[in-house]
């Protein structure tokens, strides 16, 4: 009796309450008032084009920089060469940061905004209906980083990632030409769903900081991302790659360097995410990697052309990418040789004694590497420098390679044209770093005079070309030269090395996911090695 009577009073208390409170009220009252109750999608949306440029919320303007753009991929297609025995360009004997970075900083950081904004404008989501650009960008910028992600592994969580949420915390594996299946649908989809006369516009422009909400250049981003994917799986799937090829040309990729694609960077207020993480990794004090991290003799001499004796058959880019033979200080800058002719570059594969061999003077001789190979240009270093994610003249090279191979249709225009307006775009791009980066027009066609294009070696022309047109984005080139082959590179063979003497192809799984994930051993590309090539390079599912 005293159970029911208790049930009534309980019962009666409810009404009460409820007489004086609506529903709302009701469901306020589980509510934490200090703690936040919906995130503005656009404010992830932000963070999400900071986090294209390795930067991010997870605190590391420089992690995946440092590690895999500069420690690993800079090397391995020799844009720079470095004295330590454990450098990329040595192949690692032992080093495995590089190998982890981005699959930490992807998954753990960059996917995880993306994730939320298409989570929360789909179909049940607080947002379902709402935001469509930024629902469109967030969708090709997670493709822009499943990309980069898998080119570095192959095989990884794509389908279940990113699930944590909803108790998926071991993810499967994914093929990679299934993901290459969805990413490329995925963008088709994006592209054609951008509307400029959405409620929600004026948020979008508002947190949209690459391209202030132009519509247009959101959509020439996508059909140029588009059009890299179609062509990078040219070799292993000629049906996908002829189809989105034409898909990208006729939605229309960018088309001058107008259309590039930068993120601002800034000198505070954080120091760790909004400073150029490249820049950090090159200045001196915190990073100082110009020191040791030399233009490679690679990279300087097919700048300065077979004729050392003279400047007329060098690449305009020279004194760009270099600033010459210099000491830089955080004080000053010291030059040593700013002649062009005497710009040499650092031999690939040679450890601190090898140089001094090689090099240096006394007994025993010692060199100093700064004051005798040239170092970057710290003119595009600064801190605050805008960071290049993808250029107009890449897609100009792979529609002169398109027509070249006779892949996709609706290219107009003859690959010769196209191969010479990706050349003049990747020359005149550099003025974002520096007004004096100038690259006059005469001087373009001084160059593709003495370097003229030629049908019977069209292909090579177009992958040094591209190999020269990603100086900065190194992890691109990385894969396109694992696709092309070219420029033909000779890799070192350091004592110790990871890989037989032979240029990596991926990356490893880190040690913590093989261990953790029950799904990584039957999922993951196998063997998971350096020297493993992925599903588009040639390699297994």
């Amino acid at each position: 009796m005293k159970h029911i009577l208790k049930l009534i009073q309980i019962t009666l208390f409810i009404a009460i309450i409820a007489a004086g409170c609506d529903t709302a009220d009701l469901h306020n009252m589980n509510l934490d008032p200090n703690a936040v109750q919906q995130i503005d999608m656009n404010y992830f949306l932000t963070a999400s084009e900071l986090g294209m440029a390795s930067n991010g919320s997870a605190g590391d303007d420089n992690y995946t920089d440092w590690r895999t753009n500069i420690n690993f991929a800079s090397f391995a297609i020799q844009h720079f060469a470095m004295t330590g025995s454990s450098s990329g360009e040595k192949y690692f004997d032992g080093d495995v940061e590089p190998c982890e970075a981005p699959f930490q900083f992807y998954y753990r950081d960059a996917l995880k905004r993306t994730a939320e904004i298409i989570k929360q404008t789909t179909t049940g989501g607080f947002y379902a209906g709402r935001l469509i650009n930024t629902r469109q960008a967030a969708r090709i910028i997670r493709v822009f980083d499943f990309h980069r992600l898998t080119d570095f592994y192959g095989s990884i969580p794509y389908f279940e990632a990113n699930k944590g949420l909803s108790a998926v915390f071991q993810p499967k594996y994914d093929k990679q030409k299934d993901i290459y299946a969805d990413m490329l649908k995925e963008l088709d989809e994006a592209c054609a769903a951008f509307d400029a006369n959405e409620p929600d516009y004026k948020a979008f422009k508002a947190a949209d900081f690459i391209f202030n909400g132009d519509i247009s250049k959101w959509q020439k981003f996508g059909y140029s991302l588009m059009l890299r994917l179609a062509m990078r799986v040219s070799n292993v799937d000629a049906t996908m790659s002829s189809t989105y090829v034409t898909k990208a040309v006729a939605g229309g990729t960018m088309a001058s360097n107008d259309d590039n694609v930068w993120v601002k960077c800034a000198t505070g207020p954080s120091l760790w995410a909004d400073y150029n993480g490249i820049s950090r990794a090159f200045y001196p004090g915190d990073g100082g990697s110009w020191q040791d991290h030399l233009l490679s003799k690679t990279l300087i001499d097919q700048l300065k052309g077979p004729n050392v004796a003279s400047t007329a058959d060098d690449d305009p880019r020279l004194m760009i990418f270099t600033g010459g033979i210099v000491e830089w200080t955080l004080a000053s800058i010291n030059p040593i040789q700013l002649d062009p002719l005497k710009q040499l570059g650092e031999d690939v594969g040679l450890d601190g004694a090898q140089i001094n061999q090689k090099y240096g003077v006394g007994s025993p001789p010692s060199a100093i590497p700064y004051k005798i190979f040239s170092s970057v240009n710290f003119k595009m270093m600064q801190f605050d420098e805008s960071y290049q994610i993808m250029n107009a003249a890449e897609s100009e090279f792979l529609k002169a390679e398109a027509l070249v191979r006779g892949i996709g249709s609706g290219i107009t225009g003859t690959a010769q044209s196209h191969y010479e307006t990706g050349v003049k775009l990747a020359m005149q791009l550099y003025t974002v770093y520096d007004a004096s980066f100038v690259v006059t027009d005469a001087q373009v066609n001084a160059y593709l005079a003495t370097y003229p294009y030629n049908s019977a070696t069209a292909l090579q022309q177009i992958g040094t070309q591209m190999w020269l047109s990603k100086f900065m984005m190194w992890q691109d080139e990385w894969a396109d030269w694992r696709r092309t082959g070219f420029p033909v590179l000779t890799p070192s063979n350091y004592p110790g090395n990871s890989t037989g003497g032979t240029i990596p192809r991926k990356l490893t799984i880190p040690s913590v996911e093989a261990a953790g994930n029950p799904n990584y051993a039957a999922g993951s590309t196998q063997p998971d090695k350096l020297t493993s090539k992925v599903w588009w390079d040639g390699g297994n599912e």
